[in-house]
């Protein structure tokens, strides 16, 4: 889903995610979530990246009660980044397609690389990764949530994401 499409109300939710487009909430995107949220009466505890404070910003922009992420979308941790093991890479192209913020460059039957300054951490490419060649490691010790991820980070990731 685009941000043009979205309600007003939808899109200051959107503005309030983190633009990881992990998935994790159960939607394909920060902008499906921030839709259902205004319009079908999701819950706004679906959304590790944003941690306890994306929460709070969420209930703020809702009217709704702050209340815990709910542990079936996971947990509030510290923000990850991805590397590839460029020895075990066999260049399949499969971690490219899944990442959605363009955040591995490579070629067709050529190693990959991970651009760490863009990877938003959202895991996707690790279950795409048939030789199991991706490793998940913390980005930022003892940070989560908005104090682990910036708005300019959000920014450029949705940017990308855009793309």
């Amino acid at each position: 889903m685009l941000v043009q499409d979205l309600s007003p109300a939808a899109a200051q939710l959107h503005a309030a995610l983190p633009q990881t487009q992990c998935q994790r909430c159960g939607y394909p995107d920060c902008a499906s979530y921030a839709q259902a949220i205004a319009h079908d009466g999701v819950p706004i505890n679906q959304c590790p990246p944003g941690g306890n404070e994306g929460i709070a910003r969420l209930a703020v922009l809702t009217g709704r009660p702050v209340i815990p992420l709910n542990p079936a979308f996971g947990q509030v941790q510290e923000r990850t980044m991805a590397f590839i093991d460029e020895d075990w890479c066999i260049g399949c192209t499969l971690c490219i397609k899944a990442c959605p913020v363009d955040a591995i460059v490579g070629a067709s039957k050529q190693m990959h690389t991970i651009i760490e300054t863009v990877c938003t951490g959202c895991e996707l490419c690790v279950p795409a990764c048939p030789v199991d060649c991706i490793e998940i490691e913390i980005a930022t010790p003892g940070l989560n949530g908005w104090a682990a991820w910036s708005q300019s980070q959000a920014d450029e990731a949705l940017n990308r994401y855009q793309k």
